[in-house]
């Protein structure tokens, strides 16, 4: 590994970092500019091609900030990451670079013997029924 690709990891937990350099040969160039800058708590736009890894930048960075600290202790107040996009067809990036990392997570941190993450992931659209749109309301998802 170089000294490129472990300072663009550095700021990640060690389980987040154990993750990803097992799922991955590197990150790519937008991954390692986003995390540099997320990591030195700039405020970021990536802009790349499609393919270069922007949607896992955004999601793994926050992913392992949710992971690897506690969760507030007002219930309302755990969900603390709220991603929007105007195409319902990225439930599918969603799926691919939100589920998956935090499964590989949840196994790494098992593995390194530290506490499993209690991450929820919540997926809403223009077709969630109104009782479940309700029921949010009152057990938003979030860190439990």
């Amino acid at each position: 590994m170089g000294d490129m690709v472990r300072s663009a990891l550095d700021s990640f937990s060690p389980a987040t970092r154990g993750w990803f350099t097992g799922a991955f040969t590197a990150p790519t160039a937008a991954q390692e500019g986003a995390w540099q800058a997320i990591g030195a708590g700039s405020d970021v736009l990536v802009v790349a091609p499609t393919g270069s890894g922007k949607t896992l930048a955004a999601f793994l960075a926050s992913l392992d900030r949710l992971a690897s600290s506690p969760p507030p202790a007002e219930a309302r107040k755990r969900c603390r990451v709220l991603y929007v996009s105007p195409l319902k067809a990225l439930a599918v990036d969603v799926e691919r670079n939100l589920r998956s990392p935090l499964t590989g997570i949840r196994q790494e941190s098992v593995r390194l013997g530290l506490p499993e993450p209690g991450v929820r992931v919540g997926i809403r659209s223009g077709d969630t029924p109104p009782d479940d749109r309700r029921g949010r309301e009152n057990r938003p998802p979030g860190k439990q």
